[in-house]
């Protein structure tokens, strides 16, 4: 999975359980990567920090490739300013940015961070998936659950939580 940045594919993080009863790294990793509540998602790029900060909350996290198509739909109805402002192009112009379809286009090929723009909330608050989880949110993907990575199957459970 670790990638050369010019191949480096930008991935979506979604926090699907709760951390009551979890590792303390476990919950400081989540910390860190702003995943605080239940169903909120991040997007990161695909170097070997974040896939070990993946692993190490693998527990309570899915994770894979989000596409062009739903990173695009993802920043135009869940993407927020701070003060819970809907993101615009002018927001986009602001930054330097022709449109909002030029901004995720930088993020999608992981030109720039989204976490790391100006005036920006850095997760995307999303509500359950339509016709919930279709397995367990206590065994990994490949058990028939929901957890861990799911490489571009990603893409369907985020489309069914916008």
């Amino acid at each position: 999975m670790g990638e050369t940045a010019k191949d480096s594919k930008c991935l979506v993080a979604l926090k699907v359980r709760g951390t009551v009863r979890a590792r303390r790294e476990a919950r400081e990793t989540l910390k860190m990567l702003h995943l605080t509540k239940t169903n909120h998602a991040v997007l990161i790029s695909n170097n070997p920090s974040f896939l070990g900060m993946l692993k190490a909350a693998q527990g309570y996290v899915t994770w894979g490739e989000i596409s062009k198509e739903t990173l695009d739909r993802m920043m135009k109805k869940r993407g927020r300013l701070e003060g819970n402002k809907k993101l615009t192009d002018e927001y986009a112009q602001k930054i330097g940015y022709k449109s909002l379809d030029d901004l995720a286009q930088a993020v999608f090929s992981c030109n720039v961070e989204y976490w790391k723009l100006p005036h920006i909330q850095p997760v995307f608050k999303l509500p359950p998936p339509t016709k919930g989880y279709k397995g367990t949110t206590k065994k990994g993907y490949g058990q028939g659950g929901e957890l861990g990575y799911r490489g571009e199957k990603i893409n369907e459970l985020i489309q069914r939580m916008i």
